[in-house]
């Protein structure tokens, strides 16, 4: 299975509260989100890791060049995008066929659960597997719509749910014709894009997580760290 992360967001609320490093080489137990992520990655067999990030942190970017030294597996990108949704369309450029999972760099989940996702996602026959949580500690969330089979009937903004996304998606090659039609369109937002795919009646299931972080602000890295410390 192929893997993406999207890491060029600016990360502009942890620098104004003081976080030197970009988003992605913040550390959680030590090691940088990014890190954490191609690490679980190869332990669920990845074929491919696709990555990017932004013109902005020369960070990241060297910390990425020299990783991909010593990781053929590793693909990036850099450019800056204006949207999460526009990031994802730049990685379907160059991603081979077949079932991947996306990533945003700063989604916190336990590694064990992750895994199990995986294999069900491989599993699968639906045309996507959305990671769910009912764990909400979000300013905007996205709240997710299921039927009693947890097939997933809509994404909304202000209809509160059981379940809100955990900002990891799996997908599919069926998916690229969705997001060619969302930027042909002028929309943006990553939500936007995952409703287009209800929209053109992509199968999709909600997989729940007992529990993901979101690492948006410096107080979400302590409880990053005590949410995998438990």
């Amino acid at each position: 299975m192929h893997f993406a992360i999207l890491a060029a967001g600016e990360g502009s609320r942890l620098a104004q509260e003081g976080v030197e490093l970009p988003k992605p080489l913040v550390k959680i137990k030590g090691e940088a989100m990014i890190d954490r992520l191609i690490r679980i990655f190869h332990r669920c067999g990845a074929e491919d890791i696709y990555i990017i990030t932004n013109n902005l942190t020369p960070l990241t970017q060297g910390h990425l060049r020299q990783l991909q030294e010593s990781e053929p597996k590793i693909h990036l990108i850099v450019k800056t995008t204006p949207s999460s949704m526009h990031s994802f369309y730049e990685l379907r450029q160059v991603m081979d066929k077949g079932k991947f999972c996306l990533t945003t760099v700063d989604t916190i989940f336990r590694e064990e659960e992750f895994m199990e996702y995986i294999q069900a996602w491989q599993a699968s026959e639906e045309d996507g597997m959305m990671a769910v949580t009912d764990y909400i500690d979000d300013e905007k969330p996205l709240y997710i719509a299921t039927d009693e089979s947890l097939r997933i009937t809509g994404f909304l903004d202000n209809e509160p749910q059981r379940f809100i996304s955990g900002g990891i998606y799996g997908l599919n090659e069926t998916a690229f014709p969705v997001i060619d039609k969302c930027i042909s369109e002028g929309q943006s937002r990553m939500r936007n894009f995952q409703r287009q795919l209800v929209k053109e009646g992509l199968r999709l299931k909600a997989y729940p997580f007992s529990k993901i972080l979101d690492v948006d602000h410096a107080s979400d890295i302590e409880k990053a760290e005590i949410f995998l410390s438990q």
